[in-house]
């Protein structure tokens, strides 16, 4: 989603609370209700907005669980690259030890 232009979870969590509480100020101002409808009205628009949060929030989650495991096994398959040049960098090493000893 947005994390592959550069923008974190977090940022398009707040955007999208910000716009939230925009969107819910505005409905107040220029929605002549009664005070029930309005009340009814505000919950709604709450738990419309508390719902897509929770769902954004396990997206996130999930994304970032994602880019763990990612980064776990990127870390192991280095280690593995990395313990394969030092061993072969020892048995170099050995060997120029024995030639040079040999002469």
């Amino acid at each position: 989603m947005s994390d592959e232009k550069g923008i974190s979870a977090g940022t398009v969590l707040v955007s999208f609370v910000a716009g939230a509480a925009v969107g819910a100020g505005l409905a107040l101002l220029y929605a002549p209700k009664s005070g029930k409808e309005m009340r009814e009205t505000i919950a709604d628009l709450t738990e419309d907005a508390v719902d897509k949060i929770k769902e954004y929030a396990k997206d996130a989650q999930d994304k970032i669980k994602t880019v763990i495991e990612e980064g776990r096994e990127t870390v192991v398959e280095k280690k593995s690259i990395l313990a394969s040049a030092i061993e072969a960098g020892k048995e170099a090493m050995q060997k120029e030890k024995e030639r040079l000893s040999a002469q």
